[in-house]
């Protein structure tokens, strides 16, 4: 008798302990979180905030990191340390899964942990930032990531609590790849679809899809014949000195697009970066069934003389060479 009476309380202990385990684990309200939610949850020791702030948008370094930036944050710049690769004359490319595995280990993420990935909020080429490593984190069997709508310059201007001094140290540790082939769409995949039902969409500003502008990292003028132009700028807003995702406009820019939720569709712009923004919207946002994104995107499709482009001008360029 004694001995069951002791080991009830003992018993009930465990169990008050796992539940409290369980109320105070993380559930992200969606792939777009706010400051004040991100304020709320930033005492849990499974949250990660990944700052990837960069000289995109004048978004800054490492350096202004360390003058302030969101308590307990980590910093990885996104244009030096390794989220994206060149390879032959292609830029922009997804690195290698071991590489990846390397850098994610290395900050001291782990497949448990929740990841809330804050952008500079400086612009709207600076979103794009986060929204391509959000998606990195997708491919690789990750879900529990998010992104701070507004970035630090949001956190800042709504009056959150900021801090200074190097980035928060967690312990190396092992990230484990359940590779998602299906979030990536290939040269192969793209030339396919220009002949089946598959939206092709444009992320690039309009002068880019008309072909008016070319990006130095893109041999030829113009678009994907067939392809359908949502410019990622446009689907951002500036507020109080702060770049957001304009949430309540979203599914008006998409019914001017004309796209539909239940058709296959890869984003695509120069070198893979714009083109996660509209990955993110559409897949994350959205709700559409069906999206990858083309990483090589104009930089590779251009590369040879028999894949057409379209101009608003000339219309289909490099059609015959493309039939020999």
């Amino acid at each position: 008798m004694l001995k069951q009476l002791f080991i009830k309380p003992a018993l009930l202990a465990l169990g008050m302990a796992a539940f409290a385990s369980h109320a105070l684990a993380i559930e992200l309200p969606s792939a777009l979180v706010d400051a004040e939610w991100l304020s709320n949850h930033l005492e849990n020791d499974d949250l990660v905030v990944l700052d990837v702030r960069s000289g995109i948008d004048n978004g800054g370094d490492r350096s202004t990191f360390e003058q302030s930036h969101i308590p307990g944050s980590l910093y990885s710049s996104y244009t030096n340390d390794g989220w994206r690769e060149k390879r032959g004359d292609v830029a922009g490319l997804l690195p290698p899964e071991d590489k990846l595995k390397r850098l994610i280990g290395g900050l001291g993420i782990g497949n448990d942990d929740t990841v809330v990935i804050v952008p500079a909020g400086t612009g709207a080429t600076d979103f794009g930032s986060a929204a391509r490593i959000y998606w990195t984190f997708k491919v690789l069997g990750h879900d529990d990531v998010a992104v701070l709508n507004g970035g630090f310059n949001g956190w800042k201007e709504q009056g959150y609590e900021v801090a200074n001094g190097s980035p928060a140290s967690r312990e190396m540790t092992v990230f484990d790849v359940d590779f998602r082939q299906e979030l990536i769409a290939t040269l192969e995949e793209v030339e396919a679809a220009r002949n089946t039902q598959t939206q092709l969409v444009d992320a690039r500003p309009s002068d880019y899809f008309t072909g008016e502008t070319t990006s130095p990292a893109v041999r030829s003028a113009g678009t994907i014949p067939g392809a359908t132009s949502l410019p990622h700028n446009s689907l951002m807003q500036n507020r109080d000195s702060a770049f957001y995702l304009d949430t309540q406009n979203l599914q008006v820019r998409i019914n001017e697009a004309q796209l539909n939720s239940n058709t296959q569709t890869v984003a695509f712009c120069n070198t893979g970066h714009w083109a996660a923004t509209d990955w993110f919207v559409l897949s994350e946002v959205a709700g559409f069934d069906n999206v990858s994104m083309y990483d090589g995107s104009m930089a590779e499709w251009t590369l040879s003389d028999s894949r057409p482009v379209q101009t608003a001008k000339r219309g289909l360029a490099r059609v015959i060479e493309f039939f020999n």
